[in-house]
């Protein structure tokens, strides 16, 4: 049988044990939580400049007739439009 005293010393290394083992899975989650977070945020960078990168070579390539047609503005207003987008393509 344990007697008293190695019970006591028993429990004692328990708890020490408990003590140093908490901090340091502490850390080591609170490490994996701050990776996984990084890498989500990179990954919506990522896909956030691809749209971004779309969006303006859709808008590059299209012609001012397009682009102002697309905000469906009146006929009126629609060759103001376009010559506001020539003047802003021919200043630097």
């Amino acid at each position: 049988m344990i007697g008293l005293l190695d019970a006591a010393k028993i429990a004692g290394g328990i708890a020490l044990g408990a003590m140093i083992a908490t901090p340091a899975a502490h850390y080591l989650g609170k490490r994996e939580g701050r990776q996984e977070a990084a890498v989500a945020a990179l990954e919506a960078a990522v896909k956030d400049f691809t749209t971004k990168g779309k969006i303006n070579g859709q808008v590059s390539s299209a012609d001012a007739a397009s682009l102002c047609a697309d905000l469906g503005l009146p006929v009126d207003e629609t060759n103001e439009c376009m010559r506001r987008l020539r003047e802003a393509s021919t200043e630097p």
